[in-house]
């Protein structure tokens, strides 16, 4: 039996509350059956369930819905191939072999899917698509309330992915992993990538090309990713392997500052199948840092001379995809990582800086999302012009650019950009659960209430906008002042406390 959550949240501050409302509603759109299994899509157009975008999808939905969340994880493990490899995608497809035309195709009862089957679910193998799993599956254990199975299945999952990745993506024995495809790193349309292929479906490197197999900071930091979640999942289960599982993460590490880290510039930057750097200053070192794969220093480093850079990614919106000042940035309103700034970059922004310590800058991050889909009329698309704040208006099928004028649909319910709005209120006037402990942020403003239920306790902040209190199943547990986070135990016990504003 599942954990029951809900979430309520109420401000005194109405452009928000119609924010967080439009957004919970939305949500509820992107959730489909796969099958038998209740799963949360990407959404926007997207209508599958992607291995960069949706394991972080679903356990940031979990507040509101677990079965979806556990699913977004377990569908990954349960197609996971006897090699090791990961899907980059799973879709449901109906039983000619296409994609559904409407929700209603995989939304069938599991009676009326077994008695007269529709769908299908189906894997694809032909691009890694990112790798934002390890680090959500591990924290779905503590929603779960430590379900001893669940870890075992993902320990198991996550060490023969990484098997899979050394056997198979470093063809020239360099230490570092490869892309091979610009599906691999999720990048569409990169101008990095040049000519590369957009797929790869064998597991021999493509030949007849200038860039690929790329040196990759973001494959070689999956492999980081894998190993330091197993070396938690080791010490939870004690085992005796978490120091195997921190000597081999750190391997990782070190390879990718010694060959892929640029001390003088302060960014990592991926090399060419002949070697040579792809000087193309991108977002991705902040990947690297969602990934743990940076040392403090490291992160340090790249947040202070390029992520605060007004004239590199602290544009009037931050957060392009390539530095506003590199050669390759282009300004493209259509489905594009050479430039604009993306709902998922925020996404995984959040974990990428509170892991190395910026709360505060999370705080300024999400407020400047959360404004500029209010300003741009509570559209929730992927991308937004860096200079503007502007959403950019797309077929939600084509991902085209629609005319100002345009009375087509548009792409407004993009799973990422909601999903980051949500987290953003939970990590700046809310609560939500961290490895097993509880997170109440205590944002400043106007007057709120937040409550996350979880199982039978209720989790609640009260709030005149100046100071607040924490209650645990109605209980007061501590009073503060706004800004400020409290971190406790399941009970309300509070442990640590960091500044947010």
């Amino acid at each position: 039996m599942l954990p029951h959550t809900h979430v309520r949240f109420r401000t005194a501050d109405a452009a928000l509350q119609r924010l967080f409302d439009e957004a919970v509603g939305k949500c509820r759109g992107n959730l489909n059956r796969f099958g038998e299994d209740l799963v949360l899509v990407e959404g926007g157009g997207y209508e599958k369930i992607w291995l960069e975008t949706q394991p972080m999808g679903g356990e940031m939905y979990a507040p509101f819905n677990m079965e979806a969340a556990l699913n977004n994880q377990l569908l990954f493990m349960r197609h996971q191939r006897a090699d090791g490899r990961l899907a980059g995608s799973i879709r449901c497809v109906n039983e000619v072999g296409q994609s559904p035309t409407n929700e209603s195709d995989c939304l069938q009862s599991p009676s009326v899917a077994s008695a007269a089957p529709k769908v299908a679910v189906m894997a694809e193998f032909n691009k890694f698509q990112g790798f934002c799993f390890p680090w959500p599956a591990l924290n779905m254990y503590y929603w779960l309330g430590e379900d001893r199975d669940y870890l075992d299945r993902l320990a198991d999952c996550l060490e023969r992915f990484d098997a899979y990745l050394w056997k198979v993506r470093d063809s020239n024995g360099d230490g570092l992993l490869e892309s091979w495809c610009v599906y691999d790193t999720g990048e569409d349309n990169a101008v990095r990538y040049g000519e590369s292929p957009v797929y790869c479906t064998e597991d021999v490197p493509p030949e007849g090309f200038d860039i690929v197999p790329m040196a990759s900071m973001d494959v070689t930091s999956f492999s980081y990713a894998a190993r330091d979640t197993l070396c938690e999942i080791s010490r939870i289960r004690q085992d005796g392997r978490a120091g195997e599982w921190r000597m081999k993460a750190d391997e990782v590490a070190a390879v990718l500052r010694e060959k892929l880290w640029d001390e003088e510039r302060g960014a990592c930057f991926d090399r060419d199948k002949h070697g040579n750097v792809i000087d193309v200053l991108c977002h991705n070192s902040l990947r690297c840092m969602y990934w743990g794969s940076f040392t403090q220093g490291m992160a340090d480093r790249f947040v202070q001379a390029h992520l605060l850079n007004p004239a590199e990614f602290w544009t009037a919106l931050p957060l392009p995809s390539v530095a506003a000042n590199d050669p390759a940035f282009r300004n493209a309103p259509e489905n594009n990582w050479s430039g604009q700034c993306e709902g998922l970059t925020y996404q995984r922004a959040i974990l990428a800086l509170e892991r190395y310590g910026y709360h505060k800058l999370v705080t300024v991050l999400g407020k400047k999302l959360m404004q500029a889909v209010i300003d741009g009329g509570y559209v929730f698309t992927q991308q937004f012009d860096p200079f503007t704040g502007k959403p950019s208006i797309v077929d939600p099928e084509t991902k085209e650019p629609l005319p100002p004028d345009s009375d087509r649909p548009y792409q407004n319910a993009y799973g990422p950009t909601l999903l980051s709005v949500l987290t953003y209120i939970a990590h700046i006037w809310g609560v939500t659960m961290v490895r097993g402990q509880l997170w109440f942020s205590l944002g400043s403003g106007a007057a709120y209430e937040y409550e996350l239920g979880w199982g039978e306790h209720t989790y609640r902040v009260e709030s005149d906008g100046r100071t607040a209190r924490i209650l645990v199943d109605g209980e007061e547990k501590a009073v503060s002042r706004c800004g400020v986070r409290l971190l406790t135990d399941r009970a309300g016990n509070v442990l640590d406390q960091v500044e947010i504003e």
